[in-house]
């Protein structure tokens, strides 16, 4: 017999509905509804939760059980809380939790693999990576090579090759016994007293069961990631499962190899790279506990574990962890707020606290361990500045003399070093010197960025591109195109120049990008193979060069640019990290940051090493003027393909907007960014005191005002880009 009962589809711009329930069908149970002539997937929800409209029970349609594993409560009470939080449909963050994965059927007769002999004389460094992480997850016995490929995050066309090396080999399907027991964990390294003593208080916050969100903060090279790793083995111990976010793909190759030294078999990996065949591999082990660890992007917060103990978020302070699209969350936040609703402790590792996270330290809502010194004896880099306005390089150059005699100094010491300039491709700006054209993307406010090495002009935004012109397309003049400004394939331009001997590598995402590329380039650096990196911020955190004794930052002011709130704060996180990998090991380590700006306050305190007093003063200006998190912010962004549509609905919007006791709108303003990907932006900005009800407020003015379905308006709670 049915009930009466509501239930959240996976339907756009619905909220929950009446229908029909199967009889036991308790919330969290997946439903299959008709919806029009369609029928469409969801989740039986708890009453209450979501309002519904009231429909008579004669009309309510039926809805049938799927065989899928039920939504745990304290995920829909996670669900519900971003939904409410952040403003956001209910069906697009349900979404998150149920990707397509979750309802693609298992492959009838998926061939099995086992591994077979790994050889060890291998010359490649890629392939022998990819080997050495194989052996890692041996103890997966026979499985479809889509889990293979998602155990030790490589391409299932890789493995494929593999078979037919004779490195797998093929088992029967029906007589593969499946995943063998969780191996027995291996005893932990050896820690110093003060890596021990914040290891203690992670394994008893584990061993208790209990919420506790923690701040992991300790120097770069502190041996923060062996810290938590023993927080893990206990949650293992208890038959649990530990989930492990990074703020990018690129990092998760590194960790891998840390965790496969610690404990001898892979975790499961969970992020956009993965095909669809290792996302539902993936997605079953996961939701049914069988994955003991997953290692994973933000997305991964919203995965069913059933038997969570333990929540870590490396890297916490990384901008990455800011979902901009769909939903807007900080997965950070979220992650917090999933600890408490599984009632399992959350560690927040970082070498850079952001100013929320140390204000809820300050606040006694989370407990911090420090870590103040580097592991292994080694000590923190020498930071010093070169004044660009006394030192300045020649004329179509960008590495400044002091710099460029550093490096000279360590090539000759067969050191590595690292030239950090956070711009990709070749320059930023192609200007015409007979018309003074600067050529932008037809999509968006910006610049088209010259990539080189592709031969094409591309944005960074919408990804449009065309090939470099030879002329100019304004006023059609030859030859006239000029590069302004430098991107790292300038600045390797100049390193081959100036340095014809030394083995350079670019690392940025145009190419680094997989896993597979990150492991390569790691194990070219660690054999030798490089002298100089060139990157991006892919290369500023995560990674242990012991070779690498000199960072250079050729612009240190680029952060500095655009009055944002976090500017100044971003910009000491960057840096930080990017020093950091300079000196990890014996060999001390020296960082040179180029900078117009050698008096600013945050050039300060990296030359001086003293991040407590930028902290304070950065602290002290955010309270004075209610800033986060002394005060909060929603943005709204009014977008059409229309312009005037767009314009006019903002002033609309403006013009409507209650008073309220600690409640400011500012705006509207063309964005910073006034078109992106074809759509006119205008922005508004809400500035609430910390006691003021923003959301309902929000709610309730976005409500009285009818926008014509030409127009988006998106609410950004807590925004981190103001563009």
């Amino acid at each position: 017999m049915s009930m009466r009962g509501p239930v959240l589809l996976l339907q756009h711009g619905l909220g929950a509905l009446d229908y029909l329930v199967p009889e036991g069908a308790a919330p969290g149970a997946l439903v299959e509804a008709p919806l029009g002539p369609r029928r469409v997937a969801g989740v039986v929800w708890d009453a209450g939760v979501f309002e519904t409209r009231p429909v008579d029970v004669a009309r309510l349609r039926e809805a049938v059980a799927l065989d899928l594993p039920p939504l745990p409560e304290p995920l829909r009470r996670l669900i519900g809380w971003v939904a409410d939080y952040y403003m956001a449909p209910p069906a697009a963050v349900l979404r998150m939790a149920l990707p397509q994965a979750a309802f693609l059927p298992a492959p009838k007769g998926a061939q099995h693999y086992v591994l077979g002999d790994v050889p060890t004389d291998v010359s490649n460094a890629k392939r022998r990576d990819l080997l050495v992480r194989l052996e890692g997850a041996r103890g997966l016995g026979a499985a479809p090579l889509a889990v293979w490929a998602a155990a030790v995050d490589a391409r299932v066309e890789t493995l494929r090759g593999l078979v037919k090396a004779g490195i797998f080999w093929p088992a029967e399907a029906a007589d593969a016994v499946g995943p063998p027991p969780r191996p027995a964990l291996p005893p932990g390294p050896v820690l110093s007293a003060g890596q021990a003593v914040a290891s203690t208080a992670l394994v008893s916050a584990v061993e208790t069961g209990a919420f506790q969100p923690f701040l992991l903060d300790g120097v770069t090279g502190a041996g923060k990631t062996e810290v938590y790793l023993e927080a893990v083995a206990a949650a293992l111990a208890d038959g649990g499962q530990a989930l492990v976010l990074l703020p990018e793909i690129a990092l998760t190759e590194a960790w891998l190899g840390r965790f496969r030294k610690r404990f001898g078999f892979a975790p499961v990996v969970w992020h956009s790279g993965l095909t669809m065949a290792a996302r539902r591999e993936a997605f079953r082990a996961i939701s049914s506990g069988e994955a003991a660890v997953v290692v994973g992007a933000r997305s991964a917060l919203f995965l069913a574990m059933p038997r969570l103990r333990l929540i870590i978020v490396d890297e916490a302070h990384d901008a990455a962890f800011k979902q901009e699209e769909s939903v807007p969350y900080h997965g950070r936040d979220v992650a917090v707020m999933r600890g408490r609703f599984e009632g399992v402790p959350v560690v927040l590792a970082t070498a850079t606290p952001s100013l929320e996270t140390m204000e809820q330290v300050s606040r006694g809502t989370y407990r911090v361990l420090h870590l103040p010194d580097r592991h292994g004896g080694a000590t923190m880099p020498a930071i010093r500045l070169i004044d660009m306005t006394r030192t300045p390089p020649p004329r179509g150059r960008w590495i400044a003399p002091p710099l460029v005699e550093a490096v000279t100094e360590r090539l000759a010491r067969k050191e590595q070093v690292l030239l950090f300039l956070n711009r990709r491709g070749y320059a930023p700006l192609t200007l015409c010197r007979a018309c003074g054209e600067r050529i932008q993307c037809p999509n968006c406010t910006a610049w088209l960025v010259e990539h080189r090495l592709a031969r094409r002009l591309q944005c960074h935004h919408c990804g449009h591109n065309i090939p470099t012109p030879k002329q100019c397309p304004a006023c059609g003049a030859e030859d006239s195109l000029a590069p302004c400004g430098p991107g790292v394939e300038r600045l390797a331009e100049e390193v081959a120049a100036t340095w014809p001997g030394a083995k350079a590598l670019v690392a940025t995402s145009d190419t680094i990008r997989a896993p597979d590329d990150m492991a390569a380039l790691v194990a070219a650096v660690a054999d030798g193979e490089v002298d100089i990196l060139i990157g991006t911020q892919m290369l500023a955190k995560g990674h242990d060069f012991p070779n690498l004794t000199l960072v250079g930052v050729v612009d240190a002011d680029l952060g500095l640019d655009g009055g944002d709130l976090r500017a100044a704060e971003r910009s000491f996180q960057q840096i930080r990290q990017v020093a950091g990998r300079a000196g990890r090991a014996a060999k001390p380590g020296e960082v040179l940051l180029q900078t117009h700006q050698p008096g600013a306050r945050v050039m300060q305190a990296l030359a001086k090493n003293d991040g407590e007093a930028f902290y304070a003063a950065e602290r002290e200006a955010r309270m004075a003027a209610h800033m986060p998190p002394f005060g909060r912010l929603a943005g709204i962004v009014v977008s059409s393909l229309d312009a005037s549509a767009a314009a006019d609905a903002a002033r609309r919007l403006a013009m409507a907007a209650p008073a309220a006791d600690g409640i400011a709108v500012f705006g509207p303003a063309p964005a910073p960014m006034a078109m992106l990907r074809g759509r006119h932006r205008h922005r508004l900005l809400v500035h609430a005191r910390r006691s003021a009800p923003l959301q309902a407020y929000v709610r309730d003015w976005l409500g009285r005002v009818p926008v014509p379905g030409s127009v988006r308006v998106t609410v950004d709670v807590d925004p981190q880009s103001f563009l």
